[in-house]
């Protein structure tokens, strides 16, 4: 399975920018210690959109995880952008990421490498705040993404910036704008839960959700499980102990790959 490094110019943020991706390909089990589930040549690949978090970048989840191997073993093609400090948002005072993400990444990725780009072949996942950036991709693009899984996710951006440290409101300002518009607007992952809600059943993604018990942000995480449930939404919701740090998100990355509803080849 070859890793391809990926620069290219964005016609939404009108810049160079980065990414990794992990491709599938039959030879891949003949490496030594891979496996690979094959799919066939000129088969277009299932896509995970995999996000970063906050102080990271597109090379973060290769260098933390052995996320090429557990992907090799499915055939699952893995896309790993870099968005900055974004929040995944078409930021106030900044690059309107969200739409890069959501809308352009997709069309280059397909454009570039053999991506399926059928409904039940695409899946976003994502870490902290790439957990935050995951949901509001899948919930406002319902009809484009099976399934959506946060990692010990920002969920609840409304309690992030409401208690945010004074060094830092400037820079959460750029992103969001007023704070008091976070509030049912499309960055308020509550607000997004409710319009999915009235969705029809068959058109709503999966939901995947997992946090550690010792997580600074269990408490939010418990929060937004609820009111996923209140909605009667499918969610898949894990915990148990962990902290905010790689070796809870390299195990549960395993899980969450293992609950993707990955069609047979």
């Amino acid at each position: 399975m070859p890793l391809i490094d990926c620069h290219f110019f964005s016609d939404t943020l009108r810049l160079s920018c980065s990414m990794y991706v992990v491709l599938p390909r039959a030879a891949s089990g003949a490496q030594i210690g891979m496996t690979e589930t094959s799919r066939g040549p000129g088969a277009k690949r299932p896509v995970l959109y995999l996000l970063h978090g906050l102080s990271d970048d597109h090379t973060i989840w290769l260098r933390r995880t052995s996320i090429e191997r557990y992907a090799t073993e499915r055939g699952l093609a893995v896309v790993m952008p870099a968005v900055a400090r974004s929040y995944y948002t078409d930021m106030m005072l900044g690059l309107p990421y969200f739409k890069f993400v959501s809308e352009e990444l997709p069309a280059i990725v397909q454009d570039l490498f053999p991506i399926s780009d059928q409904r039940e072949d695409n899946f976003v996942a994502g870490l902290s705040m790439g957990g935050y950036g995951a949901m509001k991709v899948a919930m406002t693009f319902p009809h484009r993404f099976a399934a959506a899984a946060s990692l010990s996710g920002a969920v609840d951006a409304v309690r992030v910036v409401r208690e945010i440290t004074t060094d830092r409101v400037a820079e959460f300002q750029a992103v969001f704008g007023s704070f008091d518009q976070i509030a049912g607007s499309p960055n308020d992952l509550f607000h997004l839960a409710d319009k999915l809600a009235a969705l029809p059943s068959d058109q709503r993604p999966l939901l995947y959700q997992c946090c550690g018990t010792e997580d600074f942000l269990y408490q939010d995480n418990l929060k937004f499980r609820d009111h996923l449930r209140k909605l009667s939404l499918t969610l898949t919701y894990e915990d148990g102990p962990g902290l905010h740090d790689w070796a809870y998100w390299d195990k549960m990355i395993q899980n969450v790959l293992a609950w993707l509803p990955l069609r047979k080849p």
